[in-house]
């Protein structure tokens, strides 16, 4: 007797306003790290996921290593409004996880940058834009 096959529950579609944030997310991503390369980073990571969040770019250059956020919006200045203290936050806490997995980063100086990306324009990057206490 042939089975039946039970019928498969599938999940709405992304909306195409998050498909379309999403692509600009990896797009605004893609630029700062080419702009971190050109000034002489290796980039240890990208979009690293943790519980605690996720870290958009992880950067070395000499002894220095940079937790860097990402933000892409319409104007520069609304990309800066977007980074906001609970961002901070999740961004520090995520560190801390990267040095306890990564110890050999543990000595490095450590430095928490953001790039603000908007059409037409070269990433601005935010050097030391906030520190572990948000």
């Amino acid at each position: 007797m042939a089975r039946r096959a039970e019928p498969v529950e599938r999940s709405a579609a992304p909306r195409p306003e998050r498909i379309a944030a999403f692509r600009l997310g990896l797009s605004a991503e893609s630029r700062a790290a080419m702009l971190l390369i050109a000034k002489g980073f290796r980039i240890a990571a990208r979009r690293w996921k943790t519980p605690l969040g996720e870290i958009d770019i992880i950067a070395r250059r000499r002894g220095t290593l940079v937790f860097v956020e990402v933000k892409a919006r319409d104007r520069r200045d609304e990309a800066a409004e977007a980074v906001t203290e609970r961002t901070r936050q999740r961004i520090v806490a995520a560190a801390e996880l990267w040095l306890t997995r990564h110890p050999d980063d543990a000595d490095r100086d450590i430095r928490f940058d953001v790039m603000l990306v908007a059409p037409g324009r070269l990433p601005q990057h935010i050097v030391n834009a906030f520190d572990e206490t948000g």
